[in-house]
C-alpha cells in the first residue's frame, strides 16, 4: 500500500532551502581592508621644483599686507629692530634704526602714491623732529649712497623671485635659526655689476610671510607674530626741501693748522 502523502513535508523542505539563502542575504557585507591613510606629499626636489615653490611663496608675499618686526643681526654691531609695514593700498614703509650717517641716524623709507621718501627720525644723535625728503617716484631705485638695503627682501626682490626669466639658481636650504616655514638658497647664474638681488637664504611661511633672510647686509629674523595692516602708510613727519641723509658717517671737521712758531727776534724757527 503506498505511503500516505503528507503535503507539509514539501513545505518544510522548501523552508530548509530558503532560510540559509535569506540569512546570507541579510548578513552584513564582509569586512574590507581599511583605506590607507593619506600621505603627505613630499617636498619638491630639484632646482626647478624649488624655484617654482619659492616663486609661489614670493607671489603670496606680494599679496600679504601686515606690520611685522624683524631682528637685524650684523656682525660687529648690536641687534636692531626693523619694522616693515605693507598697507592694504600697496604703500609700504620700513623703519631702520641706525640706517644712515654710519649708523648714527634713524630713518624710515616709505613708498606712497606721492612718491618715494626718506624720513629722518628722532634719535640721540639727531634729536630734531621727524621730517621727510622726496627721493623720486614710488618704484624708483635708490642710489647706493642712500640705500640701507634691508627693505629689498620685502619689496623689489620679491619681483625677482617671481620672475622665471631672472638668472637665479634656487635649492632647498636648512632653516635659519629661529626661522619658521621653508628656506631656500638663492644664487645668481649670470655675472653682473648690479645683480638683481643679494645671494643668500630666503625663508617664508606658507601664507607668504617672510620669516628670515640672510644676505650681504646681515640676517633678518621675524621677531613676533605679524599685526594687521593699516589702510595706508603714513609718513612720520612733514615733507621738506633738503638733502636726504646718506649712508656714510659724517666727516669730522678738521682743525686748521696754526701759524708757525716764531723766535724771539720775529723770524720763524729762530730760538
Amino acid at each position: 500500500m503506498p505511503a500516505a502523502h503528507h503535503p507539509h513535508r514539501h513545505l518544510i523542505a522548501a523552508l530548509a532551502l530558503a532560510v540559509p539563502a535569506l540569512l546570507a542575504a541579510c548578513s552584513p557585507d564582509p569586512p574590507t581592508d581599511p583605506a590607507p591613510p593619506p600621505t603627505v606629499p613630499p617636498r619638491p626636489a630639484g632646482p626647478d621644483a624649488a624655484r617654482d615653490e619659492l616663486a609661489a611663496l614670493a607671489a603670496a608675499a606680494q599679496d600679504r599686507h601686515l606690520v611685522a618686526r624683524y631682528t637685524l643681526r650684523v656682525d660687529g654691531t648690536a641687534d636692531r629692530l626693523i619694522v616693515f609695514t605693507s598697507a592694504n593700498d600697496g604703500s609700504w614703509r620700513v623703519d631702520v634704526p641706525g640706517g644712515a650717517l654710519g649708523g648714527t641716524a634713524d630713518i624710515a623709507l616709505a613708498a606712497i602714491a606721492e612718491g618715494l621718501f626718506q624720513c629722518g627720525l628722532p634719535s640721540a644723535a639727531r634729536p630734531e623732529p621727524a621730517s621727510c625728503v622726496r627721493l623720486g617716484e614710488p618704484d624708483d631705485t635708490l642710489p647706493r649712497r642712500l640705500d640701507p638695503r634691508v627693505q629689498h627682501p620685502f619689496t623689489d626682490w620679491l619681483d625677482v623671485l617671481t620672475d622665471r626669466r631672472a638668472p637665479l639658481s634656487v635649492s632647498p636650504a636648512m632653516a635659519l635659526p629661529d626661522a619658521t616655514g621653508n628656506c631656500y638658497s638663492v644664487e645668481t647664474t649670470a655675472a653682473s655689476i648690479n645683480p638683481p638681488l643679494d645671494v643668500g637664504i630666503y625663508c617664508f611661511d606658507a601664507d607668504g610671510t617672510p620669516t628670515a633672510v640672510r644676505a650681504a647686509f646681515g640676517t633678518l629674523t621675524l621677531a613676533g607674530p605679524p599685526e594687521p595692516a593699516p589702510g595706508t602708510v603714513q609718513l612720520p613727519g612733514p615733507v621738506v626741501e633738503g638733502e636726504p641723509l646718506g649712508m656714510a658717517a659724517p666727516v669730522a671737521p678738521t682743525t686748521p693748522a696754526g701759524p708757525e712758531p716764531t723766535g724771539t727776534d720775529g723770524h720763524a724757527g729762530t730760538p
